[in-house]
């Protein structure tokens, strides 16, 4: 099912039991309080900077494209593993933002938290102030070291509007293989 269409049904089944106002240049918020992107962003691209395993001084890019018609700033990202084989940990303090892409960096986000659950194995950007619609950002994580197993690693990245209570929008995977750096010249 598209999501315009599942927008649509859901939208047409919450007025009819008058549960959401609708301003129209405004997110869409229930009356219980909770706030919807009313266009959500999109997960642009994942890469890392390095794919060999147990590699130290790695970067994870995720990019992110918030559009013009989103209803809402971008207050928070999580990005969760959901796949691999280790748990990645990761240099919280050395995470940064910033409006463009990994190739080309304008000006950088100010965070106010990025904060990890390690049973959840998730790791959540705060941005302060949230980032306006309109806007290609992306988030510089740095893991401690890559993986010590070679093979697929599954982040997912959610979004979360401004808003005391806001509904998370999943956008995706980053795809990340890591692979084994034991070489020919390991064994002659």
């Amino acid at each position: 099912m598209r999501l315009t269409t599942l927008f649509g049904i859901t939208l047409s089944l919450a007025i009819s039991i008058g549960e959401v106002t609708l301003p129209v240049t405004q997110a869409v918020q229930l009356r219980d309080g909770v706030v919807y992107f009313v266009q959500p962003p999109k997960l642009v691209n994942a890469t890392t900077t390095y794919k060999e395993v147990n590699v130290w001084g790695a970067t994870y890019y995720f990019t992110i494209d918030l559009p013009e018609n989103a209803g809402e700033s971008l207050q928070k990202v999580t990005i969760a593993q959901k796949e691999g084989s280790q748990n990645i940990r990761y240099n919280l303090d050395d995470t940064r933002a910033f409006v463009g892409t990994r190739n080309r960096k304008e000006t950088q986000l100010k965070l106010s938290s990025v904060t990890n659950e390690r049973d959840t194995r998730t790791v959540s950007i705060n941005f302060d102030p949230p980032v306006t619609p309109g806007q290609t950002i992306t988030i510089a994580l740095r893991p401690v070291n890559n993986p010590s197993f070679s093979g697929v690693y599954l982040l997912g990245v959610t979004a979360f509007p401004a808003g005391e209570r806001s509904h998370g929008q999943f956008l995706g995977f980053g795809r990340f293989q890591f692979y084994s750096n034991r070489g020919s010249w390991w064994f002659p």
